[in-house]
């Protein structure tokens, strides 16, 4: 299996960084930076990018006093508050800390921003633009066919399962039934649910309940494996790392058993987040270009890394559920955010994890390791716009 991991992995690394003339609000043309690949990251000091300096120094300074206490440092609470691990865990992680972009420029960066750390539900983030890249390339027609059209390896063959479609999996309305990896996705028990664990409930008709359930994440991600055909991380990295510069430190992190064979291989099967270990494990700027994508509409440069009508309909509430897209949290209804943009919009992870992106005043921010709402944070950097 490492072998084949290691084997994908190496594949070749793709284009780096360009500006791009695209049209203004003025209808003139403008120039889009996109970054070089690398650590090569242009900087603009905050008034050129528009913000008061010291008010944007004042919302990094609070940035820097928000430390987590939900994740001790070595990560020893990992298992009373998520249950029984099936994955490794680090030893250690950074501390707090982040990166403000505005036109895609670095105007304030603090803490170890290089780090690789696992950043638990944003991975959700990535899973859901992998679905984009999936249907952009064809090898899903809709995203509202059935997964049993596609998947044939009996997670679909119950009358329950073969109604689950591709939409309630992003939606996370799937409702799956039935265990994946020694985890069951009835959350049953804290030893293998930790605090997260839940009352037992009749299911509902998939596509009518929502409900936030990782075994059902990584039965996603499973199936995803399944049409590629080749481990998640090797399309991750070919398909979105790789065009959009980022380092080579990232590493998504399988189970031990998530194994699945595929024409014969053993593949490791990668899961939507770090709840029971394992899991996206990757910096604070590589989250940076990651989130600056979906800023410029699923283009890096000359290339549409993704489509920007899956952007758009990532980014799109869904009839049921909190303020959600496809596994992107919203603030259409300026609950999540106050003081933030309706059109905004997030990935998060726990710990706090953050990327959010706010297409209205061409801003991302990424907070890693922090307490509270990031709404804390977003209002004193719009404070210190002019």
């Amino acid at each position: 299996m490492l072998r084949n991991l290691l084997f994908w992995l190496a594949l070749p690394a793709m284009v780096a960084c360009t500006r791009l003339a695209a049209p203004g609000t003025d209808g003139t043309s403008t120039t889009t930076y996109f970054p070089a690949a690398g650590k090569s990251w242009q900087r603009q000091v905050p008034a050129t990018a528009g913000f008061d300096e010291a008010r944007l120094a004042e919302a990094v300074a609070f940035a820097q006093t928000q430390e987590t206490t939900q994740m001790t440092p070595n990560f020893s609470t990992q298992e009373e508050i998520f249950g029984k691990l099936l994955g490794p865990m680090p030893t250690s992680r950074a501390a707090t800390n982040g990166l403000v972009l505005r036109h895609g420029y670095i105007v304030a960066e603090w803490g170890d921003t290089e780090r690789a750390d696992p950043t638990y539900s944003v991975a959700k983030s990535v899973l859901s633009t992998l679905l984009g890249i999936t249907l952009d390339r064809g090898l899903i027609k809709d995203i509202h066919d059935p997964v049993a059209q596609y998947v044939h390896d009996g997670g679909y063959d119950s009358p329950h399962n073969r109604l689950i479609t591709w939409e309630h999996h992003a939606r996370q309305t799937s409702e799956w039934e039935g265990e994946l990896w020694g985890k069951n996705a009835d959350f049953i028990g804290s030893e293998a649910f930790g605090k997260g664990e839940r009352k037992p409930r009749e299911l509902q008709a998939p596509g009518t309940y929502f409900e936030y359930n990782d075994v059902r994440i990584n039965r996603f991600a499973l199936s995803l494996l399944r049409l590629w055909q080749k481990p998640l991380p090797a399309v991750f990295k070919q398909e979105v790392m790789d065009p959009i510069g980022a380092s080579s430190s990232w590493q998504w992190v399988p189970y031990p058993n998530g194994v699945a064979t595929v024409n014969g291989q053993a593949l490791p099967s990668v899961s939507g987040g770090t709840r029971w270990g394992g899991g996206l494990r990757i910096s604070a700027r590589d989250e940076a270009r990651f989130g600056y994508l979906m800023l410029r509409q699923g283009r890096w440069g000359s290339r549409q890394v993704v489509s920007s009508d899956w952007v758009r309909q990532a980014t799109t509430r869904g009839s049921v559920g909190p303020d959600y897209g496809y596994l992107w949290w919203l603030n259409t209804e300026k609950k999540a955010w106050p003081d933030a943009p309706a059109t905004s919009y997030a990935a998060l992870g726990a710990g706090s994890n953050t990327i959010w992106v706010d297409p209205e005043h061409d801003l991302v921010i990424v907070w890693r390791w922090h307490n509270g709402s990031p709404n804390e944070l977003i209002k004193r950097v719009l404070a210190a716009l002019k």
